[in-house]
C-alpha cells in the first residue's frame, strides 16, 4: 500500500504529550482586573451596561448629570462586590470631562473600558429642523463621545490600552421621516468610529452598538400604549422591543476581549430593523 504523502507523520508526534486544550472563550467575556468608565449611566441602557460590566468582573466608574442616579447605579455595582465611583459630569462641558477622566484614574487607578451612552435629539421636520438643531445635535451625539475619548486615551495607554464603545443608533442608516437632525448625527458617529478605530489602533479598540427602538424612560409612553407597541412589534422582525439589556450584553461583548479581532464596527442591535417601526405622521409638502 502506498504511504498518504498529504498525512501527518506519527514521528513528529509525541504521543505523552497532552492534547491542546481548547479555550475557554466563555472567559473572554470577563473584566476582571479592569476599570469602565460610563458616561450616560443614570438610566436606561447606561446603567444597565454599567452593571452588565460589573457582573463580568469589572470596576465601574458611573456619570451623569444627576447624582441621585449616578448614586444608585453605583450602588448598584458595589453590591456586585465590584468598586464604583459615582460622578455628576456634563458630558457636553469639555473641561468637565477633562477633569472627571483624571479624578476617576486617580481614584480607581486605570481605565481600560470607555463607554459614552450620551445622546439624542427631538425629531422635527426637515423645514422646521434649523441650523441650531443640526449644531446641538451633533455635540449631544458626536462630540459627546469625542471629547471623552480625548481624554480618557492618554489614560487607557499607560495601562497598556482598551476598549472604547459608542452608543449609536439604527437612525445613523436607516431612513424616516422627522429624523434629519437625529440620523445625520448618529450616522456621524459611526463614521468616527471608523476613523478613531485607524488612528488608536492597535493598542485602543474603537466600536459602537446601534439599538433600535429600546424600552427605556425615552419611550415609556409605548408601555402604556398596547396599540403603539403592538404596531411596533409587528414591524420589527424580531416581534419585540428591545431592553437596555439587550444594548449592554452587546457593549459588554465589544469591551470584552472577546471581541479583541474587532475594531471600527458598528453592531447593529435593533430586531432585524429594515426600516424604523416608528413612523411620525408627517405629510408630504
Amino acid at each position: 500500500m502506498t504511504p498518504d504523502p498529504t498525512a501527518p507523520d506519527p514521528s513528529e508526534h509525541d504521543p505523552a504529550d497532552p492534547a491542546p486544550t481548547p479555550p475557554d472563550v466563555a472567559n473572554w467575556f470577563r473584566l476582571d482586573g479592569k476599570v469602565a468608565l460610563v458616561s450616560g449611566a443614570g438610566r436606561g441602557i447606561g446603567a444597565a451596561t454599567a452593571i452588565a460590566l460589573a457582573h463580568a468582573g469589572a470596576d465601574v466608574v458611573v456619570w451623569s448629570r444627576t447624582a441621585e442616579q449616578v448614586d444608585h447605579v453605583a450602588s448598584q455595582v458595589r453590591t456586585l462586590g465590584r468598586r464604583s465611583l459615582a460622578a455628576t459630569v456634563d458630558a457636553g462641558d469639555a473641561d468637565a470631562v477633562e477633569q472627571g477622566v483624571a479624578d476617576a484614574a486617580d481614584a480607581m487607578g486605570r481605565i481600560d473600558v470607555v463607554v459614552n451612552v450620551v445622546g439624542g435629539a427631538m425629531p422635527r421636520p426637515l423645514m422646521s429642523t434649523a441650523d441650531r438643531h443640526m449644531a446641538g445635535a451633533f455635540d449631544h451625539n458626536v462630540l459627546t463621545g469625542l471629547r471623552l475619548v480625548r481624554a480618557a486615551v492618554p489614560v487607557m495607554l499607560a495601562g497598556g490600552g482598551g476598549s472604547v464603545v459608542l452608543v449609536s443608533s439604527a437612525m445613523g442608516h436607516l431612513s424616516e421621516r422627522g429624523y434629519l437632525a437625529y440620523g445625520t448625527a448618529k450616522a456621524a458617529v459611526d463614521h468616527s468610529v471608523r476613523l478613531m478605530a485607524a488612528d488608536l489602533s492597535p493598542r485602543i479598540r474603537v466600536n459602537a452598538v446601534a439599538p433600535g427602538a429600546v424600552l427605556t424612560e425615552a419611550l415609556a409612553f409605548i408601555a402604556d400604549d398596547d396599540a403603539t407597541r403592538s404596531s411596533m412589534e409587528a414591524a420589527t422582525p424580531m416581534r419585540r422591543i428591545g431592553m437596555p439589556d439587550d444594548i449592554a450584553a452587546a457593549v459588554l461583548f465589544c469591551a470584552s476581549d472577546a471581541s479583541s479581532y474587532m475594531t471600527g464596527q458598528v453592531l447593529a442591535i435593533d430586531g432585524g430593523l429594515r426600516r424604523p417601526n416608528f413612523v411620525f405622521e408627517m405629510p408630504d409638502l
